[in-house]
């Protein structure tokens, strides 16, 4: 065998074991951002568990623009949040930020509104009102773009899914209806 063939095997070698290596580290940063998609998840929900978190929430989504007076609505014209009207900052800069990672890829858009789109989109349709005030008032159409992006994707999400996100085809397990029974009969 010539020095020539030998060298040529030793490239297609090379070759060979560098696209092994480079699919592996593919592999490995995928696993890798699954990972850090698993971390920045647990980080979210041990926020959205907290009692300050739900009662903001709660606070936030039955919000209608009659609840506002007249001063109140100067400050949140001006960005200014006291006392339960801080909650319409806390909701919307946690879905701000969640949008973001969605938008750029680094939190997967279908596990997010698997898990939070009724309560994005139901969100947005609550604080719509003040973040059209606000982006007025400050000349600002960024003010939560990323928070609308997401109740967007979330719309797109559940009418695509109006049933629910559980894999078609799949069996259901058995539900205890005995609280169901009494309950209807307490109406």
């Amino acid at each position: 065998m010539s020095p020539e063939w030998v060298t040529a095997a030793a490239s297609g070698a090379t070759l060979v074991v560098v696209a092994i290596a480079a699919f592996a580290a593919l592999r490995q940063m995928g696993h890798m951002r699954s990972g850090n998609q698993v971390a920045l998840f647990t980080s979210y929900n041990t926020e959205w568990d907290s009692p300050e978190f739900s009662k903001a929430f709660a606070f936030a989504r039955a919000l209608s623009v009659e609840d506002v007076d007249d001063q109140t609505l100067r400050d949140l014209a001006m960005g200014k949040y006291s006392g339960d009207f801080y909650a319409i900052r806390l909701m919307a800069n946690f879905f701000e930020d969640i949008g973001a990672f969605v938008r750029t890829g680094i939190l997967s858009k279908d596990i997010v509104c698997t898990l939070y789109g009724g309560n994005v989109r139901d969100l947005w349709r609550s604080l719509s009102p003040f973040v059209a005030l606000m982006r007025d008032a400050r000349n600002d159409p960024t003010i939560w773009e990323h928070f609308e992006y997401l109740a967007l994707e979330s719309e797109v999400f559940i009418a695509a899914h109006p049933d629910g996100a559980f894999p078609e085809g799949a069996r259901r397990m058995p539900l205890d209806d005995s609280l169901l029974e009494r309950y209807r009969k307490m109406l």
